[in-house]
C-alpha cells in the first residue's frame, strides 16, 4: 500500500545510513528541502522552539566528531561515518514541551532526505556537545543565545551502498482498545 503514497513510502523505506560516498556533495537545493521539512515540524502551541546549524566546512565536520567520538568513549571512531553534511538541532530549554518539539523535527529531517533520495541517521550526544565549552563556543560564534539544549545531529549525505531492506517489524506493536 505504501508503494502508491510518496509520503508513506518515504516513512516505510528510511532507513539509518552508516556509510557515505565522499565524493558526492550534497546540493544546496536539497539541504534546503530538508531544513524547511523541520521548519514544519509540528511543535507545542506552536512555539517552535528549535533553531538548526548546518554544518559543510570540512574542518568543522571533523572537528565536531572528534567531540562527538570523546564524549562517546571511542575516540578512534567518526561517529558521522565520513558524512558531508550535519544538521543540529537545537531546542529551548525554557519551553515544556523542547524535547518533543527537536524530535519531531529529527523525524522530518530524516524522512524528507530519505524522500529527496539521500541517506541519514540520527546521532546522539548534541545535548552533551553543547554543554560544553566548545559547543558553546560554537552558539557564540553563532550568535545564538539562550537556554539551548543539543536535541541530535541529522548525518545527511549520499549513501555509499544500497540501502538495505527493511527488518521485518515486530509483533504487538498496535493494540486496538474499541
Amino acid at each position: 500500500m505504501y508503494e502508491e503514497n510518496a509520503v508513506l513510502h518515504a516513512l516505510c523505506t528510511r532507513r539509518s545510513v552508516r556509510s557515505y560516498d565522499s565524493t558526492k556533495p550534497v546540493e544546496q537545493e536539497k539541504i534546503q528541502a530538508v531544513l524547511t521539512a523541520g521548519q514544519y515540524a509540528p511543535t507545542g502551541m506552536n512555539r517552535m522552539p528549535t533553531k538548526f546549524v548546518v554544518i559543510r566546512n570540512p574542518e568543522m565536520l571533523h572537528q565536531l566528531s572528534n567531540q562527538n567520538a570523546e564524549i562517546m568513549g571511542a575516540a578512534d571512531r567518526d561517529p558521522f561515518y565520513g558524512a558531508p553534511v550535519i544538521l543540529i538541532v537545537l531546542a529551548n530549554k525554557d519551553i515544556p514541551t523542547y524535547k518533543y518539539d527537536g524530535s519531531l523535527v529529527m523525524g522530518n529531517f530524516m524522512n524528507a532526505a530519505t524522500s529527496l533520495g539521500l541517506g541519514s541517521i540520527w546521532v546522539h550526544r548534541a545535548k552533551e556537545e553543547f554543554e560544553s565549552e566548545f559547543g558553546k563556543k560554537i552558539l557564540a560564534d553563532l550568535g545564538i543565545e539562550g537556554n539551548y539544549e543539543g536535541i541530535g545531529h541529522c548525518v545527511l549525505g549520499y549513501a555509499a551502498n544500497e540501502v538495505p531492506e527493511a527488518a521485518p517489524r515486530k509483533d504487538n506493536y498496535v493494540y486496538y482498545a474499541e
